[in-house]
C-alpha cells in the first residue's frame, strides 16, 4: 500500500511538471506574438501601449479616446467611465483571443537583428554548382535554365547577406521565366526554395486586379508570403515570391474597355518588384477594418514570373523572317517552322509585342526559356528523379510486398502518349493512373503474386500485364487475365 501512494504521487508529480512545460510553452509562445488592437487592428509596434480590459481584450489610446469621446456626446461624465462595466460597453461577448493566422510576430531588436545577419553569411550560401547539382536530383534536364537560377539566386543571397558592399548598391536579380505548359517551371521554384529552406509563396496572376476592383490586389502577393514565414516579417522579407501565369496580365488588344486586370496589374507590380515598404494584411488577402497591418519591404524579396506566352513564338517567327529577302543568300520563311528552341531566341523586343509593357520588363532583368520536353526526356522524367512516378508507384506496391517492373517498351509507350496530349509531364501521371488502376485493384486480392511486369502491349491496351507467383525457382509468368480467371 506505501508503495502504492508513492508511485501516484511521483505520477501527480510527473503531470504537475508535464502540465507546467506546457503552461511555459504556450505562455513563450504567446510572447512570441504583438497585441493587436481589437477595434483598428493595429499592432502594438505601430500604435504604442495597448490597454488591457478584462476578457483579454486590448485597445489602443486612439480607439479608447474615440470611446471616450461617443460617451461624453451621449450624456456620459468622462469620470464615470472607471464605474462602468465590460458588459455595458458590450465588450463581454467579444472574443478572448485573436485568430493565430491574424497574430503578427514581434520584430527582434537591433541585437538580435545583428546576430541573424550575421547566420546569413556568405560562407552558409550554397555555391551555383552546389544549388544546380541539388537540383539535378529532382529536374531532368533544363541545363541552361537550372545555371542561370542557380547564378541568380547565390547573387541575390550574397546581396542580402552584405547589404552592402563599398559602398556599390547592388539591385536585385529578379528573373522572368518562360516556357510551355508542363516544363516544369513550378516545380523548379519549389525545388529550389526546399534546398534553401526559404519561405516560399507561389500566386496565380490571373486572380489580381486593379484596386477598387473585384479580385485581388497585388499586395495579396506579399501577404501570401507573410502567412507562409508564420507572420514573421524578418523572415519574409528574405523569401521568394513565384507569380505563375504572368502572362495573363498583358496588355489586352481591345482597348474600348477598361484594363483593369492586364496593364493596370503591371503597373501596380512596378513598386513591389523594385523593393518598397507596402502595408499588407495579417491572415488575409484584402484590406478591411478588421485585418491587422504590417509593413513589409520588399528590397530583399526575389520575385520570380513565369508563365506560358503561347502566342509568342509566332512573335519571334515573325521578328527572324523580317530578315528574309530575295536573292540567293536570303534565308527561307519556313526556316523556323519546326524550331524546337524558337523560345530561346526571345528578346525583351518581342515581349513588348506580346504586352508587356518596357517598365514591368525592365524590372526582371534575368529573362531565360525553358525547353520543351521530348520523348527522351519524357522517359528521364519517368524513372531517373529522386520522386520519379514510377518509383512512387514501385514504393506503393512494395508496401503489399510485390515488386514492379516496366520494360523499355512501356516506358516509351507512355512517353509517347504523353507527346501526343502537349502537356508535358502534367500528362505523365493521368496515363500512369489510368493503366494501374486494375493493377492496384487486382494485386491485393492475392497474396501470391510477388512480381508484376508493366509491358508495351498492356500499354497500348493490346495485351495484359505479367506476374511471376511467389515461391517459384525459375521466372513463370502469367497473364493477368488468366489469373484473375
Amino acid at each position: 500500500m506505501a508503495n502504492d501512494f508513492n508511485d501516484n504521487n511521483d505520477i501527480d508529480n510527473v503531470n504537475k511538471s508535464s502540465s507546467n512545460t506546457e503552461d511555459k510553452k504556450e505562455s513563450g509562445n504567446k510572447d512570441d506574438y504583438e497585441a493587436v488592437c481589437y477595434i483598428c487592428r493595429r499592432p502594438e509596434s505601430k500604435v504604442g501601449k495597448m490597454i488591457r480590459i478584462p476578457n483579454n481584450i486590448c485597445i489602443c489610446s486612439d480607439c479608447m479616446q474615440k470611446t471616450f469621446d461617443t460617451i461624453n456626446t451621449n450624456g456620459v461624465p468622462y469620470m464615470d467611465m472607471m464605474n462602468i462595466s465590460p458588459n455595458m460597453l458590450n465588450l463581454g461577448n467579444l472574443q478572448n483571443d485573436i485568430p493565430k493566422s491574424q497574430k503578427l510576430k514581434k520584430k527582434k531588436p537591433a541585437e538580435d537583428k545583428d546576430e541573424e545577419k550575421n547566420t546569413l553569411d556568405i560562407k552558409n550560401i550554397p555555391s551555383p554548382h552546389i544549388i544546380k547539382g541539388n537540383l539535378d536530383d529532382y529536374i531532368v534536364g533544363q541545363e541552361h535554365a537550372k545555371k542561370v537560377i542557380s547564378v541568380a539566386v547565390y547573387n541575390h543571397y550574397k546581396r542580402v547577406a552584405t547589404n552592402t558592399m563599398d559602398d556599390i548598391e547592388i539591385e536585385k536579380s529578379n528573373m522572368l521565366m518562360i516556357g510551355p505548359t508542363g516544363s516544369g517551371k513550378t516545380y523548379l521554384v519549389k525545388t529550389l526554395a526546399r534546398l534553401l529552406n526559404v519561405p516560399l509563396a507561389i500566386t496565380d496572376a490571373t486572380s489580381l486586379t486593379e484596386a477598387g476592383y473585384i479580385g485581388d490586389d497585388v499586395e495579396s502577393v506579399v501577404s501570401k508570403l507573410l502567412a507562409a514565414a508564420g507572420n514573421d516579417v524578418e523572415k519574409a522579407e528574405r523569401g521568394i515570391i513565384f507569380i505563375d501565369e504572368i502572362d495573363k496580365i498583358a496588355k489586352k488588344k481591345n482597348l474600348n474597355n477598361r484594363d483593369v486586370s492586364g496593364e493596370s496589374v503591371q503597373q501596380g507590380m512596378l513598386k513591389l518588384l523594385e523593393g518598397s515598404e507596402i502595408e499588407v494584411p495579417v491572415g488575409a488577402s484584402s484590406k478591411n477594418a478588421m485585418v491587422p497591418m504590417t509593413t513589409v519591404n520588399t528590397k530583399n524579396i526575389l520575385f520570380i514570373c513565369g508563365g506560358a506566352f503561347p502566342d509568342l513564338e509566332g512573335i519571334i517567327k515573325t521578328r527572324l523572317n523580317k530578315k528574309s529577302s530575295i536573292g540567293f543568300s536570303a534565308d527561307l520563311k519556313d526556316k523556323y517552322d519546326s524550331d524546337p528552341d524558337i523560345l530561346q531566341k526571345v528578346t525583351v523586343e518581342d515581349l513588348r509585342e506580346f504586352g508587356m509593357i518596357p517598365e514591368f520588363i525592365g524590372r526582371l532583368p534575368i529573362i531565360y526559356a525553358l525547353e520543351g520536353l521530348t520523348k527522351d526526356m519524357l522517359i528521364k522524367v519517368l524513372k531517373e528523379p529522386k520522386n520519379a512516378i514510377l518509383k512512387q508507384y514501385k514504393k506503393l506496391l512494395l508496401l503489399d510486398e510485390v515488386l514492379l517492373e516496366f520494360d523499355e517498351g512501356a516506358l516509351d509507350a507512355i512517353a509517347g502518349k504523353a507527346l501526343e496530349k502537349k502537356t508535358g509531364a502534367r500528362a505523365l501521371r493521368a496515363i500512369i493512373e489510368e493503366f494501374m488502376l486494375d493493377i492496384m485493384y487486382e494485386i491485393p486480392k492475392d497474396e501470391n503474386i510477388g512480381k508484376v511486369i508493366i509491358t508495351r502491349e498492356y500499354i497500348e491496351k493490346r495485351g495484359v500485364p505479367y506476374l511471376e507467383m511467389r515461391g517459384t525457382s525459375q521466372k513463370a509468368f502469367t497473364p493477368m487475365l488468366e489469373q484473375k480467371n
